[in-house]
């Protein structure tokens, strides 16, 4: 299932003026770059099965950051690393919505949604004013804070779709979540150990609080094996919030478009230009499952597919990052997602606590 209008565009380049027809890339333009982001996934896919809590995606981004001065070499390798890193990053999305069911996301319990929105309220509005304050720059922050807030590098993914940030943003970004990701699965089983946390208690805090699915169900497997049902549910469930947070992030981004050109838009035109075509069809692949049109065995293979197309994408935009753009950042993204990672941990269990303290 692939969005008509995945075409091949990167961040920083420059939108063609309204009205201009954009030439598709050809297929032999876009091979070399595709094939080259395809090779190095399946590297990181094997060392990704081999070190399950780092993941095939991170093993790709940090690849293709190594090997990125030899790919800025062969300018043959362009036009498909930017179609690896826009128009195959928007088909794994879509796929990902194959997996996830609006009965899920019921099954969780009303009790579950104030702990699942308010971490992501700390989490974007925390990204938002922390990350001001740091003088961290709007797309840095915002990947970091979504990536926090929601599922990671698949969320991380999801919104450079929408607001096409720079490769080292969205490198930065992927390395700041993956830094964290690790911290959670080594401590938080031990933490609920000594809370005395419920299995249902810690699936519950692991969904919310640790971002990558890998790294959910290392750290709930690691606490007890039941604990992981709670936790794989509710971090599915926590996926499903990348619709609302894509719609608000394309439409914030064609209003400040908009704003710099002097232009003035009614609030239906601007919806209607900044609708990204792959949420809908995100959305789409969420009701078909939904309504039991996807086979339950076929789940993992489109998952699986999925990973792997998320893998391409990550690989091709490592293969595009300047490290010397990540240098320039220095520990200031760190700082925010330590911020951001403690901040998210603790609204979780204090929102448990008082909404158990109301049942």
């Amino acid at each position: 299932m692939t969005s008509p209008d995945l075409v091949a565009t990167r961040p920083g380049t420059t939108k063609d003026a309204p009205g201009r027809s954009r030439r598709r890339p050809r297929v032999g333009e876009i091979l070399p770059g595709l094939a080259t982001a395809s090779a190095l996934a399946l590297v990181a896919t094997v060392l990704g099965h081999l070190a399950p809590v780092i993941g095939a995606p991170v093993c790709a981004i940090v690849g293709g950051m190594l090997l990125s001065g030899r790919a800025r070499r062969r300018p043959s390798l362009k036009t498909g690393l930017s179609f690896s890193a826009r128009a195959v990053l928007q088909t794994s999305i879509v796929l990902l919505g194959t997996g996830l069911s609006l009965r899920q996301a019921t099954a969780t319990g009303w009790s579950s949604l104030p702990v699942l929105l308010g971490t992501l309220a700390v989490a974007l509005g925390g990204a938002a004013l922390i990350g001001r304050l740091l003088g961290i720059g709007r797309d840095l922050r915002t990947l970091i804070g979504v990536g926090t807030g929601i599922c990671g590098a698949s969320a991380i993914a999801a919104t450079d779709a929408v607001i096409e940030a720079s490769e080292g943003d969205v490198s930065y970004a992927i390395a700041t979540i993956f830094t964290f990701n690790v911290a959670a699965v080594l401590t938080f089983p031990s933490l609920g150990h000594l809370l005395s946390m419920s299995s249902r208690s810690f699936g519950l805090w692991a969904g919310t609080a640790v971002n990558d699915m890998s790294s959910v169900v290392a750290a709930a497997s690691i606490f007890g094996h039941g604990a992981t049902a709670t936790a794989v549910v509710v971090k599915l469930t926590r996926t499903l919030m990348i619709i609302p947070i894509s719609l608000v992030l394309a439409f914030a981004r064609q209003r400040r478009a908009d704003a710099g050109t002097g232009q003035r838009t009614s609030l239906l035109a601007h919806a209607r230009r900044s609708f990204p075509r792959f949420v809908a069809w995100f959305v789409l692949a969420v009701v078909i499952n939904s309504i039991g049109l996807v086979p339950a065995a076929a789940h993992r293979v489109l998952g699986d597919a999925a990973t792997f197309m998320i893998t391409i994408a990550l690989g091709a935009i490592g293969l595009s990052t300047r490290p010397d753009a990540i240098r320039r950042a220095g520990l200031r993204p760190i700082v925010l997602g330590a911020f951001l990672w403690v901040a998210v941990a603790s609204t979780s269990l204090g929102l448990q606590h008082l909404t158990s303290a109301t049942h």
